[in-house]
């Protein structure tokens, strides 16, 4: 199964692995599973680092690094990711966590996320 991760699951997966649940530990060290990160997530990750955010202290080219060395594969930002957000209703006003589940519906991967707010969509989506 293709899953993308959310940003605060890529920040755990890094860097507090601890704080994954059970679930998520299992899905991300199954070898069934092809990990995906979206460069909406170090695109998040640098503005919220700039604005000096204590929970985003990572440094986002050292993240992809480790992410790619790990045999994360990384997902690029299309237009049609972008044009495809109109379809999602208002129920989560994160814009990136929006981008996700977009580029998720768009090429038929599950999301990740621990969000319980993100997990209303409809949609390839799954709560751990």
């Amino acid at each position: 199964m293709k899953l993308l991760l959310d940003t605060q699951l890529l920040l755990w997966a890094a860097g507090q692995p601890e704080r994954l649940s059970p679930d998520a530990n299992k899905l991300l060290q199954s070898p069934q599973n092809d990990l995906l990160f979206s460069a909406a997530s170090l695109w998040e990750i640098a503005i919220k680092r700039s604005l000096g955010r204590e929970d985003f202290r990572v440094e986002p080219r050292l993240l992809r690094r480790g992410l790619l060395d790990n045999g994360y594969t990384e997902l690029a930002i299309s237009s049609q990711h972008a044009v495809s957000i109109d379809s999602l209703p208002p129920l989560h006003k994160d814009p990136f966590d929006r981008l996700l589940l977009a580029q998720a519906m768009v090429e038929g991967v599950t999301l990740l996320t621990s969000d319980a707010q993100l997990a209303l969509y409809p949609g390839p989506i799954r709560q751990v």
